[in-house]
């Protein structure tokens, strides 16, 4: 068995290697493409190029999955049509025995996998995001026509609303609007500054307006009596320190979707967002999903195990390559709808994030057996008179 499956491993390894390189050649060429018209005088071709680079690793994360199953497919059909499949098959080599070995085989891959969830991919996506900000000014995702927006909790049951126009590298922000409200909700202040940078659990703001509203504005207005106090008042500060528990990144947690966070960054995320009472929903989904994200290997290499058995008997190993290929996709867009019906219709996230890949093994475990039970009267060893 040892023999057969590192013959088997080398083979699928080969083939995922060879359509993982053609899937992330024509996703980057693509890329390139679509990027071209933004070169300027300031973004030229070797920051486009820098960029691409860095967006390699979540490109071999997010195409691990269906290369493997390409790769598995085509690695089996060429077996079963030089009839190896067959020969293992009849020295003893059951369907589930084989299938085992298929598992066996994903489990380098499935490392590789969180290697890349955890460590390789978040640390470049970051990266990418820095540069994109030092070289465009902009970073993407989570931005609103508004800017960015966070909310906080103060300890004193007042609430913080924090406006960012503009992200920079290395915690600077620029175009700050801080709204304070009371513990009903009333506006109390409102801070603007040109710019900041969070450092050390403080936002340091610089050049800002401080407009100060009354505590006692709401009965003054109400009052026939003129106030003898100013209900407004207007301050300059040229430097200011607030307590947030904002940092650079968590403004980066901001701009990356959380698919793209490691699970670290997630549950810290999470934290902030739920001490502050805000919807952690599609975090905690992402982290589900990130949980999932290596069982959907073994969900791939299951769905390529039935079609290498349809190999063994039939011909045409173009047709089940194509047909592997189609359920493949469908896959992953059925994994996609599966997050966007679990999102509107509120399902629970360990639903969301792991009933396509149940389905999809349940379904490739059964089509297995089928054609085990079809496949063993061919197998089945023949006695001598």
């Amino acid at each position: 068995m040892s023999i057969a499956l590192r013959y088997l491993a080398t083979e699928i390894y080969r083939s995922s290697a060879i359509v993982l390189m053609a899937l992330m050649g024509l996703f980057t060429f693509f890329n390139l493409i679509d990027e071209l018209d933004r070169l300027s005088a300031t973004f030229s071709i070797a920051h486009l190029l820098y960029l691409e680079a860095l967006s390699l690793p979540t490109q071999l994360y997010e195409l691990l999955p269906i290369g493997l199953l390409i790769g598995s497919i085509l690695a089996l059909a060429g077996l079963a049509q030089r009839n190896e499949l067959v020969i293992l098959r009849v020295s003893g080599i059951s369907g589930m025995r084989l299938l085992l070995m298929l598992w066996i085989i994903t489990i380098p891959l499935m490392l590789l996998a969180m290697l890349l969830s955890e460590h390789i991919a978040p640390r470049t996506e970051i990266q990418a995001n820095e540069a994109r900000l030092e070289i465009l000014g902009r970073a993407g995702g989570g931005r609103l026509a508004s800017g960015y927006w966070f909310r906080e909790k103060n300890a004193d049951n007042t609430v913080r609303i924090i406006n960012i126009k503009r992200l920079q590298s290395q915690g600077q922000v620029q175009g700050i609007t801080i709204y304070l409200l009371d513990e009903h909700l009333n506006l109390k202040s409102m801070t603007e500054a040109k710019r900041g940078v969070l450092k050390n659990d403080e936002l340091r703001l610089y050049d800002s307006v401080i407009t100060s509203i009354h505590p006692k504005a709401i009965e003054f207005l109400e009052s026939p009596v003129a106030p003898q106090e100013p209900l407004v008042t207007i301050n300059t500060e040229a430097s200011t320190i607030l307590p947030t528990a904002l940092n650079s990144e968590r403004l980066l947690a901001r701009i990356l979707t959380p698919e793209r966070m490691s699970a670290a960054d997630l549950l810290d995320y999470i934290h902030y967002l739920e001490s502050n009472q805000l919807h952690t929903t599609r975090q905690v989904v992402a982290l589900w999903r990130k949980f999932a994200y290596p069982f959907s290997l073994l969900v791939m290499i299951t769905i390529a195990a039935p079609i290498s058995f349809m190999q063994t008997r039939r011909g045409g190993a173009g047709s089940k390559i194509f047909l592997g290929i189609i359920i493949g996709v469908g896959f992953f867009m059925l994994n996609q709808l599966t997050l966007n019906l679990g999102m509107l219709s509120q399902w629970s996230p360990w639903v969301t994030a792991l009933l396509p890949n149940l389905s999809a093994l349940i379904i490739a475990l059964g089509a297995l057996l089928i054609l085990e039970n079809k496949n063993r009267r061919w197998f089945r060893p023949r006695r001598s008179n």
